[in-house]
C-alpha cells in the first residue's frame, strides 16, 4: 500500500511509498482504511524533533476512515463502520482515567513506541501510535471512534484532533465567561477552533493575533471581533482592555516567547491557557514575584482538556446545528502524492487546515 514516510527525524520532505505494510493485526485491533486526514502541526514538530518520535515513521494523527477488518475480541466496531482515529484512547482503568481525566491517560503514548508499519528494508512507526498518512492503518480498537453516517470524512478527520483541541481549549480548559475579552496567539486550525469555542461562551471581544495576513483574515469570519499582527497586540491590548490585558489568553504556538507575551497580555487575575505542543528544552521563565503578585492562572491544555469521546459527541452536535463550522477549516485538498505540497503550505501559513484525501 502506500504511504508518506519520514526516514531521518529533520528531514523536510516525505517519500510517498508504495512499499509499506500495516502491521501488528490481531485481538483487540481493528484495521482501517483511511479516507481523509488532516495535517496538524503536531506532524511538523515530529519530522523536525520538537516532539520525540522514532524513525522511520509515518506521520499523520487526524484521520478517518472505514473499518476493513476486527480482531478478537472487539465488540463495538465491525467492518464497514466509519470511524474518526482517536490518536490519545483511553484505558479507563488508569488513575487518570479514574479520576475523569481521560486527556491525561498514557496508554495512548504507549502506542508509539511499538511498529505499526513495515517495508522490505525493516519496521517503520506510525505517529502517536497511528500514522494516518497511509492507504490503510492497523490500530487498538480504542483508537477507531464510531461517527454517525451523516458526518463526512474530512469533517470527521479534524475532530481527531485540531478541532477538539481547540474547542476544549475554551469550552473545557478556560470555561470562557461570558461578556469576557480573549486573545488567541496563532490562528491555524487549532487557535481558529478556539475562537470559535469563545464565541459559543458568549465572550464579548474575541482578538486574533498571527502574522499572517490571510489567518487574520480568516480569523474574523469565524468570529473574531477584530485581527492583529503580532507588532499590533500592545495597541490592541489598550484598546480593547484600557491597557489592563485580556480575560483570557490562548497561546496556540508551543514556543516560549509566545507563552511570555502571552503572560504579559493577561490581565492581572485573568487566565492563560496553553494549548501549543512546544519542546522540551524550550524553557517559559516567570519570576517568583509576579507569579504570586499577578495571580494570573496558566492552564495548559492537553486534547482540549476534556474526555475526549464525549467531546466528539459534542463537536458533531455543534456541527448538526449550525454552531460552528468546520468546512470553512478545510482550505485545500490535496492527493496524498502531493503530501510535500500541503506541508509546504502548513508551513508558509497559506493553509488553516489541509485535508488529504486518500
Amino acid at each position: 500500500m502506500r504511504a508518506a514516510v519520514l526516514n531521518e527525524i529533520g528531514q523536510d520532505k516525505l517519500e510517498v511509498l508504495d512499499d509499506v505494510e500495516a502491521t501488528g493485526f490481531g485481538p483487540g485491533r481493528v484495521r482501517i482504511r483511511v479516507r481523509a486526514t488532516g495535517l496538524c502541526h503536531s506532524d511538523l514538530s515530529a519530522m523536525n524533533g520538537v516532539l520525540p518520535q522514532p524513525a522511520p515513521f509515518v506521520p499523520g494523527h487526524e484521520g478517518a476512515g472505514e473499518v476493513l477488518e476486527v480482531g478478537e475480541g472487539v465488540r463495538n466496531l465491525k467492518p464497514g463502520d466509519r470511524v474518526v482515529v482517536c490518536w490519545l484512547p483511553a484505558c479507563g482503568a488508569c488513575p487518570a482515567c479514574r479520576r475523569g481525566q481521560t486527556e491525561l491517560c498514557l496508554a495512548g503514548f504507549m502506542n508509539a513506541g511499538t511498529p505499526n508499519f513495515r517495508r522490505p528494508g525493516g519496521d517503520v512507526f506510525g505517529f502517536a501510535g497511528t500514522g494516518t498518512f497511509a492507504e490503510e492503518v492497523v490500530v487498538d480498537a480504542g483508537c477507531a471512534v464510531p461517527i454517525p453516517d451523516d458526518v463526512p470524512f474530512d469533517i470527521a478527520a479534524l475532530i481527531g484532533c485540531g478541532v477538539t483541541t481547540g474547542l476544549g481549549a475554551a469550552l473545557n480548559t478556560a470555561d470562557v465567561e461570558a461578556g469576557s475579552s480573549v486573545a488567541v496567539i496563532g490562528c491555524g486550525g487549532v487557535g481558529i477552533s478556539a475562537i470559535q469555542g469563545a464565541r459559543l461562551k458568549g465572550a464579548a471581544e474575541i482578538v486574533a493575533v498571527d502574522p499572517v495576513a490571510g489567518r487574520r483574515e480568516s480569523a474574523l469570519t469565524f468570529g473574531a471581533t477584530r485581527a492583529v499582527s503580532p507588532d499590533e497586540l500592545a495597541t490592541a491590548k489598550q484598546e480593547v482592555t484600557a491597557g489592563e490585558g485580556f480575560d483570557y489568553v490562548f497561546e496556540v504556538v508551543g514556543k516560549s516567547a509566545t507563552a511570555r507575551t502571552a503572560y504579559e497580555n493577561t490581565r492581572r487575575g485573568g487566565t492563560l491557557v496553553v494549548v501549543g505542543a512546544g519542546a522540551m528544552d524550550d524553557f517559559l521563565q516567570l519570576n517568583m514575584f509576579e507569579l504570586f503578585f499577578d495571580e494570573k492562572r496558566i492552564l495548559p491544555s492537553m486534547y482540549g482538556g476534556g474526555d475526549v469521546l464525549r467531546s466528539y459527541e459534542r463537536t458533531i452536535a455543534l456541527w448538526r446545528a449550525g454552531r460552528v463550522d468546520l468546512e470553512g477549516l478545510i482550505t485545500h485538498r490535496l492527493p496524498l502524492s502531493e503530501i510535500n505540497e500541503a506541508l509546504d503550505q502548513m508551513r508558509s501559513g497559506t493553509a488553516l487546515r489541509t485535508c488529504i484525501e486518500i
